[in-house]
Parts: C-alpha cells; sequence; structure tokens
C-alpha cells in the first residue's frame, strides 16, 4: 500500500474536495506509486505552460506575455484559451508514477484505473485524458 507524500498533499490544497477524496481512495488501491505534480494552477502557471512550445507572437496573441514564450520547449497545453484550464478552478490534478517515468504509458493506465475504481465507489464523475480522443493527457484527472 502506499501513501502520498507531503509534496503530493500540498499539490492537493484547493483542489475539490471530492477529487481529493478520489487521489487519497486510488493512492489506497493502486499497484503503481504516483506523486500528484500539480492540483490547483496559478495565473503565472498558466503563462508558464501555455508559453512551452510557443513564439512570443502565439503567446501575446492569447494574452500571455511575451516573456512566458519558449519555443524550443515541447508544448505542454493544447487548450485554446490558456486560462481556461480546470486546474485554475481546482478542479483537476496531475499524476505521473513514481519514480517519475514519463514514458511507460502503462504505468499511468494502472494510476487511471484505479483512480477510475476510486471515483466509482466514492460516486464521483471524472474523465481521464488519457481516454481523450483528440489529444492524449496521460497525467490529467478532472471531476466532472
Amino acid at each position: 500500500m502506499y501513501k502520498l507524500s507531503q509534496r503530493s498533499l500540498g499539490n492537493l490544497q484547493g483542489v475539490d474536495v471530492n477529487l481529493v477524496k478520489v487521489v487519497k481512495r486510488a493512492i489506497e488501491i493502486t499497484k503503481q506509486d504516483f506523486v500528484v505534480t500539480e492540483g490547483l494552477r496559478s495565473r503565472e502557471q498558466c503563462c508558464i505552460n501555455y508559453g512551452k512550445g510557443r513564439t512570443a507572437q502565439q503567446c501575446s496573441i492569447k494574452g500571455v506575455p511575451a516573456k512566458y514564450a519558449q519555443p524550443s520547449l515541447s508544448k505542454v497545453t493544447w487548450l485554446n484559451n490558456p486560462f481556461a484550464s480546470k486546474h485554475t478552478t481546482g478542479k483537476a490534478v496531475d499524476l505521473v508514477p513514481y519514480p517519475v517515468d514519463w514514458n511507460d504509458l502503462n504505468k499511468f493506465r494502472v494510476i487511471a484505473d484505479a483512480m477510475k475504481r476510486a471515483a466509482a465507489e466514492l460516486g464521483v464523475k471524472m474523465a481521464w485524458g488519457g481516454d481523450w480522443v483528440k489529444t492524449k493527457d496521460y497525467p490529467h484527472f478532472e471531476v466532472l
């Protein structure tokens, strides 16, 4: 049985109470340890994320200051509106296998199975970014 680290618990501050319950239950039943890398997202973090993989001009068009542009990095968000993420209202979390491994999608699927099972047990409607059709976001979970 795994436990959430103090850092993960801190990253759940400001997150929807039902989503927190699901994450806490999922860590108890998962076969893959995980960390909460992000919960509630600030406006500045939205700018930082949107700037990754985009030019200063692309950022400015969307209301993101040009200083956040980092065109040499990979994109981490595909939102049309950089401030529309469910993270900004505490309705989403990002969970990553521990030790951190961004490339083993099976580990993300094991975490997703635990999250889905926990959500079903607790009667919480939730979506996983790994189930999305257009663009996959394997760490992402959000309450509906």
